[in-house]
């Protein structure tokens, strides 16, 4: 018992660091004879598996594997081995796409964990993160914080990482690109800290340079992606791959490489549908859609909005439906490029030049950041950076200074 126990132990250190005995690891703790007490426990052999399987992209094999073991716990009667069992099969439909039954089953095994006092901070962190996908975003938002806080009282900087990374995520499903950049870079510095190097851990490396993007922060947004893949290579992490050369094609958008953008977001979508991450796979689509528009071919959100739906992915979803419905008459967003009459403003990055140009048109604040999908907050910092670099006190000067440079 003991032995296998330090075995499961350990694969699950070496999962977490990225270390290439893992799987070899797990192969010596499954071997016969097995006692049925680790087999089933939630820090056991079993458990090491899934969890490698599900960094691996083997998501049916995953399912198959922590369904399975549910199913033995439940027969049981293991009752805190279930709360991390069903955790687990909430987590593989949420990476397969299913957010709906994501959805149920964390909400599922948040309850049994607030009754129990059992995994109260990882079900609510693997809530968060079906919220935000799939159900209410303010809710979302409300049990990352949740998570974070009590992390932060018991010291576990671990649960603190992963309470961060959901809050990160929720807070860019939420147009609060300032907010989710402050959130996974710290994640980044706690990770770090731990010897995490494994992305597939927790998959915030994505979210924070597609954040850094709409900050205009894209120099850092490159940085997260080059530091990122060199493990997710040395790792074989094939959907991270994608998602963070989904990440960069935004970057290439961002710097006016539309066509280059355009080849690797088509790619990135393909590869992400055969690796089964339904959710990730409409993320693909909706910023084809974004690029795409007011340009020659398919300019239609009905794509994404398609897979969004498949997906129940209704946070998502709204975002689409806002698109299509305020869709401007130059492309904006992360991966749009400034109109010709700013092309003399030197200086501007590329989401300051694009507040610029909405500025220009009479738009609000509240008006650009719907435009963007971008919060107010984030406007007005923009805003502040504008006037700054171009040395110039309000909106009104912008306008002055643009026409007055035109041919």
């Amino acid at each position: 018992y003991n032995e296998l126990m330090a075995l499961s132990f350990q694969a699950q250190i070496e999962t977490l660091m990225g270390h290439p005995d893992a799987p070899a690891t797990i192969k010596r703790a499954l071997k016969e004879p097995q006692d049925p007490r680790v087999s089933c426990h939630h820090n056991g052999a079993g458990y090491s598996r899934f969890r490698w399987l599900i960094m691996s992209d083997q998501l049916p094999e995953a399912r198959a594997t922590v369904t399975a073991l549910l199913r033995e716990v439940r027969r049981r009667g293991s009752v805190e081995s279930e709360v991390h069992f069903l955790r687990g099969v909430a987590e593989t439909e949420l990476r397969s796409g299913h957010c709906g039954r994501a959805l149920d089953l964390a909400r599922e095994s948040l309850m049994m964990a607030r009754d129990t006092g059992i995994g109260e901070v990882a079900s609510a962190v693997l809530a968060s993160l079906a919220e935000a996908s799939g159900g209410n975003v303010e809710r979302a938002l409300e049990l990352a914080r949740e998570a974070v806080d009590h992390s932060e009282e018991n010291g576990d900087q671990m649960y603190e990482s992963r309470g961060l990374a959901a809050l990160g995520y929720a807070q860019l499903v939420a147009g609060d690109a300032e907010g989710a950049v402050r959130s996974l870079r710290r994640v980044r510095e706690l990770e770090h800290g731990l010897g995490i190097t494994d992305p597939a851990r927790g998959r915030w490396q994505g979210d924070l340079a597609e954040a850094l993007v709409r900050i205009g922060e894209l120099g850092e947004a490159q940085d997260v992606i080059d530091v990122t893949r060199v493990n997710a290579l040395r790792l074989g992490r094939e959907s991270v791959l994608a998602v963070l050369d989904r990440a960069e094609a935004l970057v290439r958008a961002a710097r006016g490489e539309h066509e280059a953008a355009l080849d690797r977001l088509t790619s990135v979508q393909d590869r992400l549908a055969k690796l089964g991450y339904g959710l990730e796979e409409a993320r693909a689509a909706f910023a084809l859609a974004q690029l795409r528009t007011r340009r020659p071919g398919p300019t239609s959100y009905d794509e994404s909005a398609r897979l969004f739906r498949r997906c129940r992915a209704l946070p998502w979803l709204r975002q689409v439906e806002a698109a299509a419905l305020t869709r401007p008459v130059e492309p904006v967003g992360p991966l749009a490029s400034a109109p010709d009459g700013l092309d003399s403003l030197e200086g501007l990055a590329s989401m300051e030049r694009q507040v610029a140009a909405l500025v220009m048109e009479g738009a609000t604040n509240r008006e650009i950041a719907a435009r963007l999908f971008i919060s107010v907050k984030t406007v007005e910092a923009t805003l502040t950076r504008v006037y700054r670099k171009l040395g110039i006190r309000s909106r009104v000067d912008i306008v002055r200074l643009a026409a007055g440079r035109r041919p």
